[in-house]
């Protein structure tokens, strides 16, 4: 049967031609205080009207007075070889870059050099930026995600990890829209800044490179996103998009190992950590395949259609809708999660007045977590288009199975150094190995 191609369904509908959809990990469809422009849960990048990509093209490399004559071009082309002024590296990156109005990268050597490497225009990519400033250059505004998404932003202003220009994609304006990542972002003044204690290198090649304070990681899943995908391994991409393995901690001052066989193209599924909050990357061929918004509400719809009951208080049992997923209503599904089995909300149960959330179960006596429900709204997460069965534990949300057991096993990155798996909808770190359980829904006795 004929599939026509995402360019040729754009076309059809007169739509701009989408590369691909950003979803940030831990908020289930929306951000708990709602998607307000730049910032929000997810982010669509379409081709520009006009291309917005830049590409490297002059290297200057540029000394100080004192350690040099200041034969640089970069400085004889602002100054005049015979003016007499001897400018600081300051006035040369802002004389010969700035008033052209030329992106730049500086990387400072020492306080007597700095190499500065002038991008030009590119009109075959379009360039986009994520970050945690709210400055124009910045596409897509992105904070510290909160486990549980109790975000608070006195906490994200005071403490927040993720660079306030943490990362650039850069898009193919042609098919196949190929998109890749590269650390740090260009920033009002359309530069990016290396100081002296950024780990920064020469390449064999001689070309410049570097990493960001806390990196920007990368993950590619094995086999795509699909219903078959299993996890990759995490990576470090560097300033100009090159793969190295992972630094002791996030800040070391010292680079991992070039990873020669790999690149920084983005695939279906790769996940993108900036230290403080996790992306998902989906293609726009993968979200024509995955699960949409209705198709979560027509699952949710054939759930309470079923009318499960609590098998005790033999009342009957509904999901909420979509836009009431935080609150919890009288008809709301609980789970033991170390049995599965779904209840109505009773008081009765407690083991102990130290471990208020440990039930034992009514059915099979079964000591665990009793949580309420929630579906997972956020159809960008699933790997396959399966009933929601199985839910995330200690959390209780609920997707399709293979969408669960595949989170469940994915390592995501906290802290500096620690890796564990987490829940994708709302950031909660998962419990041990019993970290997803199908659920056993009672129908009704009638």
């Amino acid at each position: 049967m004929f599939s026509p191609s995402q360019e040729e369904l754009c076309a059809l509908n007169k739509e701009p031609v989408k590369y691909g959809e950003l979803v940030v990990l831990g908020y289930n469809g929306s951000l708990p205080n709602g998607d307000r422009g730049r910032r929000k849960s997810r982010f669509a990048l379409y081709k520009r009207s006009k291309a917005s990509g830049v590409k490297p093209s002059t290297v200057h490399v540029i000394s100080t007075p004192q350690a040099s004559k200041l034969t640089s071009p970069a400085v004889t082309e602002c100054f005049g070889a015979s003016s007499g002024h001897q400018p600081s590296i300051s006035e040369v990156r802002r004389n010969a870059i700035s008033s052209k109005g030329h992106h730049s990268i500086s990387y400072t050597l020492s306080r007597s050099q700095t190499v500065i490497v002038e991008y030009i225009h590119d009109k075959d990519t379009d360039m986009f930026q994520v970050g945690r400033s709210t400055e124009s250059p910045i596409d897509f505004v992105v904070t510290d995600t909160i486990s549980g998404n109790q975000n608070n932003d006195e906490t994200q202003i005071t403490q927040s990890t993720i660079s306030r220009f943490a990362c650039r994609i850069v898009c193919d304006r042609n098919p196949p829209y190929t998109a890749r990542i590269f650390a740090a972002g260009f920033d009002s003044s359309k530069n990016i800044f290396l100081g002296e204690k950024a780990a920064k290198w020469k390449n064999p090649d001689g070309h410049m490179d570097g990493l960001t304070t806390n990196g920007v990681l990368v993950m590619h899943p094995k086999g795509g996103f699909t219903e078959e995908s299993k996890p990759g391994v995490w990576r470090e991409i560097s300033v100009c998009g090159d793969v190295y393995t992972l630094r002791e901690t996030r800040s070391a001052q010292q680079r991992g190992k070039l990873v020669e066989n790999e690149t920084n193209i983005l695939q279906d599924g790769s996940l993108i950590d900036l230290c403080g909050a996790t992306l998902l990357w989906r293609t726009a061929d993968g979200l024509l395949h995955t699960p949409t918004q209705k198709h979560i509400e027509a699952l949710r719809q054939e759930i309470n259609a079923a009318r499960p009951q609590c098998p005790v208080g033999l009342n009957t049992l509904a999901f909420p809708s979509i836009n009431r997923k935080d609150v919890v209503e009288e008809k709301q599904p609980w789970a033991y999660l170390s049995c599965g089995h779904v209840h109505g909300y009773h008081n009765w149960g407690h083991r102990s007045d130290t471990e208020a959330n440990e039930r034992e179960c009514p059915m099979c006596r079964t000591v665990g977590p009793y949580v309420p429900l929630w579906l997972g709204c956020e159809a960008g997460f699933y790997v396959d288009a399966g009933p929601p069965t199985h839910a995330f534990s200690p959390c209780g949300h609920v997707c399709s199975e293979k969408s669960a057991k595949y989170w469940s096993q994915i390592p995501l990155p906290h802290g500096t150094h620690a890796f564990h798996p987490a829940c994708p909808f709302c950031a909660t770190q998962l419990a041990g190995e019993h970290n997803c359980i199908k659920l056993i829904f009672q129908g009704p006795i009638d």
